[in-house]
């Protein structure tokens, strides 16, 4: 099993073992959006509700809002992407990750989709 879920907005969220949850977008999104020329993270100890926008992504084309996978408090961003926006075009699954959260409620996890089921919502969008 992987320990990758995804949203229906275009989110990948990465469990860690220690209840933390590393999150970003997806190939797809940065796809969607093209060249990502700016990125807006959240405040390290706050907390944010599911689905709440946690962040935002600005590309040459379009802005859109990163929405929080799970409940949970942020325990780290990813200031490598704050200096290098393009991060996010160019290893969107690594070193393009946006921030990091410690889970309120990791059952929240399972209503996430597995690849294949994220795979199947790309193709039939």
């Amino acid at each position: 099993m992987s320990n990758i879920k995804y949203t229906a907005d275009h989110e990948w969220v990465r469990i860690e073992g220690d209840g933390t949850a590393t999150v970003g977008i997806t190939v797809h999104a940065q796809d969607a959006l093209g060249d990502v020329v700016f990125v807006d993270l959240p405040e390290v100890g706050k907390s944010f509700a599911e689905k709440e926008v946690a962040g935002v992504v600005e590309s040459v084309k379009a802005a859109a809002d990163v929405y929080m996978p799970v409940d949970g408090e942020i325990t780290e961003v990813n200031e490598a992407l704050r200096d290098d926006p393009s991060l996010a075009n160019s290893d969107p699954l690594a070193s393009g990750w946006f921030f990091k959260v410690k889970l309120s409620n990791a059952g929240q996890l399972d209503a996430l989709m597995d690849a294949t089921a994220y795979d199947e919502l790309v193709k039939n969008s």
